[in-house]
């Protein structure tokens, strides 16, 4: 579930590349040969009874090139999900994707597009009050590092924190650290270490509200993902247009969170949520995504 906190991070220039030196500029170009362009997409899908796609809606078309928006219109109108139940019962339902695109060139001037994630949202919880979720009390965006802003650099950190009964931070790990310019790989190694440290540095000293009702109220503690993006761009800037994406490698959380091993889509959560883990509200895709 989303909170209403927001923690992006946004300051007025932009740019896809790191601040280098012309010693490193070797290192970069090997580095660009391992990157991927990445496009993140936002929609909504209906879903029949039988699990079939009846209805998809890609959020700001007009921004998305159109050859782009109609391969992930066809990709998505093909899918095929396990029917949604209710009480027993097969229905209609909706939910909204978060799609993340890549291209791989193929030639100098041909570039292959694929649909390589998804991260569906909840198609049941309409119902269900606020206080069956983990929710925030007091939390305090991480500040830009200075190291990092010196080099312009960019990136995505989720973060995964126990919650404990108290509602205080228990313990807190980066999960995965992906950045979105391309440098020589020791810097962007210190990026990664720069932009982790600092996120979970701040995120020890969040407050939570537990959860009061619900499954999961009695649980012994709460395992929450929350990204947080440091970006020099607005957010609204980046939506239809391609940029650098370097995954970082993921960590494992030395509590159990009760979560299956290989969940997809985690680094797709939408900037400015708070997401239980180990819940499962969202549609089981049966077809392959692209």
């Amino acid at each position: 579930m989303r909170s209403s906190l927001f923690l992006a991070l946004t300051l007025a220039l932009g740019g896809g590349t790191a601040c280098i030196g012309n010693a490193d500029a070797q290192s970069v170009r090997e580095v660009r040969k391992q990157m991927e362009a990445s496009m993140t997409l936002n929609g909504v899908i209906n879903i029949g009874r039988e699990g079939q796609v009846e209805a998809f809606q890609l959020d700001r078309r007009d921004k998305v090139a159109a050859d782009v928006a109609s391969m992930v219109e066809g990709t998505v109108r093909n899918w095929r999900f396990e029917p949604v139940l209710v009480d027993g019962k097969a229905v209609s339902a909706r939910t909204e994707v978060r799609l993340r695109l890549l291209a791989d060139s193929l030639t100098g001037t041909t570039m292959q597009i694929r649909v390589a994630d998804a991260n569906f949202g909840p198609v049941s919880d309409e119902n269900k009050p606020s206080t069956d979720n983990v929710s925030s009390l007091k939390m305090r965006a991480p500040a830009y590092p200075e190291r990092a802003a010196a080099i312009r650099g960019q990136g995505d950190v989720m973060l995964l924190v126990k919650v404990g009964r108290d509602g205080k931070v228990a313990d807190v790990i980066a999960e995965q650290t992906n950045l979105t310019v391309v440098a020589p790989e020791r810097q962007m190694q210190m990026l990664r270490d720069v932009l982790a440290k600092a996120s979970v540095n701040t995120a020890r000293s969040w407050t939570f509200n537990p959860p009061t009702t619900g499954a999961n109220k009695d649980d012994a503690f709460w395992t929450v993902r929350v990204p947080v993006r440091y970006d020099f761009s607005q957010r609204e800037e980046r939506y239809g247009r391609w940029s650098a994406y370097i995954p970082g490698p993921r960590q494992q959380a030395p509590w159990r969170t009760g979560e299956d091993e290989k969940a997809t889509g985690t680094d797709l959560l939408p900037e400015g949520g708070i997401y239980m883990v180990g819940r499962n509200d969202g549609p089981r895709l049966l077809t392959p995504l692209g």
